[in-house]
């Protein structure tokens, strides 16, 4: 139980400590376009990136999958980049709309688990096996994204409830600053 509790604090520090600025900046930018009503769907997306970023862990871990540190750490940004692009194009804010979006989480989770990847293999204990690791992991994970999925819609209710801000203005907002902060870091990471 100890390695659970343990790998479940990691998993939350992963996406909750300021180190993990890069996560939290493509959480929001994937919830961007959503509003409070919308939690069910922001739950399955935000899963679906849990589901690939586990995916590449347990390869890497396996060395599966193994890619140059610097080409992660620049692609990480990258897949924020895309994605708040993407919102910009989000005019009819309906589900059919945010199938792509499903996409992306599942997909760029693949990349982002590529970043913890070397570090939860250099964790792990020779004779430890990945299972609860990673489960432990993965629900520290989806509990950290989960509170910043939900301050990004109370905010949105705030902005567009209450201050009456047009809701694409607020998506533009939220995109335009996931943007801004991860082209920043794709040009400092260039490998």
């Amino acid at each position: 139980m100890n390695d659970l509790a343990f790998y479940f604090k990691e998993g939350w520090q992963h996406i909750i400590s300021w180190d993990a600025l890069d996560h939290q900046l493509f959480i929001i930018a994937l919830a961007a376009i959503y509003v409070v009503k919308d939690w069910k769907q922001v739950l399955v997306l935000v899963t679906a990136f849990t589901i690939g970023h586990s995916a590449t862990l347990a390869l890497s871990v396996y060395d599966v999958v193994r890619i140059n540190d610097k080409w992660v750490e620049f692609l990480i940004p990258c897949t924020i980049v895309i994605t708040a692009i993407f919102n910009f194009f989000q005019t009819d804010f309906t589900q059919k709309k945010w199938r792509l979006n499903y996409f992306f989480a599942l997909f760029f989770g693949l990349i982002h688990g590529l970043g913890f990847a070397n570090t939860i293999r250099f964790m792990l204990a020779k004779n430890q096996t990945i299972g609860w690791s990673l489960f432990g992991f993965n629900v520290g994970l989806e509990a950290g994204q989960i509170i910043v999925v939900f301050t990004i819609l109370l905010l949105s209710y705030l902005c567009i409830n209450l201050l009456k801000i047009e809701r694409k203005w607020w998506v533009y907002f939220l995109s335009s600053a996931t943007l801004i902060a991860a082209a920043i870091f794709a040009f400092q990471r260039l490998p």
